[in-house]
């Protein structure tokens, strides 16, 4: 919708709140919504019953839509519980003179359920009241129906026109329903929405290295177990190390070796085999998982992946610089527990830094 065009300031002007505080902008422009269709409904009900020369139906069906735009005017001036109110009762008392005047078969008595809807979306809490305002509504309804069934009505219309009012008041009590409801669920999934999206981000915080945005210690340690209790393929786990990563610090600064973590991170995802699980162990040391690879394929992954990281430059400020890393493999049995595996491609990391770093020791 463009800014400037007839229908956004139309639609600005619905949704203008009454400028009090702690009020509900959003319950304010329903009221507003929906006295406007109930105005448009009553406008058209009353070109209709115009047509039976009724003078009584003519001046009620006349009394209608001024009752309503009366209300849309007012609600720019009344708080929105005040406007919220009026209206709920000026369409008790519209449907209940509909019903007395033209009967029960024109189908306006289902306005009642458009008014239980209304309420129970409109009112935050308060539910004994919601409880004891639908019970009246059900008690009313139940009374009108047996009153058309004991009276007749004040103005008795032809078949033809009781059909055509039945299919306008259906069309305008459908309007209504879906005009509420869409309304208020659309805030309601919104919020929703905003809600998973927030724990997502919660969960994401919690499962994740700040820094490298790598998963941590934490969830590596839900996946092995997972991963390793269903076990129905080969399963390669790795531990790596960057090498004399201290010396980067002490020499270039902290804020140089974050950017060493970093780009190693992003190396990782880039040049690993898409379904390997990779999670920032601790300091400078990785966990690398290779669900449904053997020691030997894992192998192969990981000497493409150290080529690459011995090609990547750092820029240290005075001088650039090329880092290694040290991988201790180890292939899962199918038979030891998580500590023993992890143990085992410590001590081959280990092995691997006694003799010389930078190469994977499987």
């Amino acid at each position: 919708m463009k800014e400037n065009s007839v229908f956004a300031t139309i639609y600005e002007n619905i949704c203008r709140d009454t400028g009090r505080q702690n009020e509900s902008a959003k319950l304010i422009a329903v009221v507003r919504l929906l006295t406007l269709s109930m105005l448009v409904h009553s406008l058209i009900c009353c070109m209709l019953v115009s047509l039976t020369g009724h003078i009584g139906a003519l001046v009620f069906s006349v009394a209608s839509p001024v009752l309503f735009l009366a209300v849309f005017v007012l609600s720019y001036h009344w708080s929105t519980f005040a406007s919220y109110c009026v209206l709920n009762v000026c369409i008790l008392f519209w449907t209940c003179m509909n019903i007395y005047c033209f009967g029960w078969d024109i189908g306006i008595q289902h306005f009642l359920v458009v008014l239980l809807v209304f309420v129970f979306f409109c009112k935050y809490r308060h539910e004994p009241v919601k409880v004891l305002f639908a019970a009246a509504l059900f008690l009313l309804r139940l009374y009108l129906y047996f009153y058309c069934h004991s009276h007749t009505p004040v103005i008795i219309l032809d078949t033809g026109l009781t059909g055509i009012l039945q299919t306008v008041n259906s069309f305008f009590i459908f309007l209504a329903l879906g005009l509420v409801a869409y309304l208020f669920s659309t805030t309601t999934q919104e919020m929703e929405g905003k809600l998973i999206e927030y724990n997502r981000k919660l969960m994401k915080q919690a499962n994740t290295d700040t820094l490298t945005g790598l998963y941590n210690r934490r969830r590596t340690m839900e996946y092995l177990e997972n991963l390793l209790s269903a076990a129905d393929s080969q399963i390669s786990i790795c531990i790596c190390d960057i090498d004399h990563f201290k010396r980067v610090n002490d020499t270039y600064g902290h804020n140089v070796g974050d950017v060493v973590l970093k780009t190693i991170s992003e190396t990782f995802q880039k040049r690993l085999p898409p379904d390997t699980f990779i999670s920032r162990w601790g300091g400078e040391e990785f966990l690398l998982i290779f669900p449904r690879l053997n020691g030997d394929e894992a192998s192969t992954a990981l000497e493409t992946l150290r080529q690459k990281i011995r090609d990547l430059t750092f820029d240290g400020g005075f001088e650039n610089f090329t880092i290694s890393l040290t991988y201790g493999l180890v292939e899962y049995d199918y038979h030891s527990d998580i500590t023993t595996l992890l143990k085992e491609a410590d001590e081959k990391l280990y092995i691997g830094k006694e003799n010389g770093r930078d190469r994977i020791v499987f």
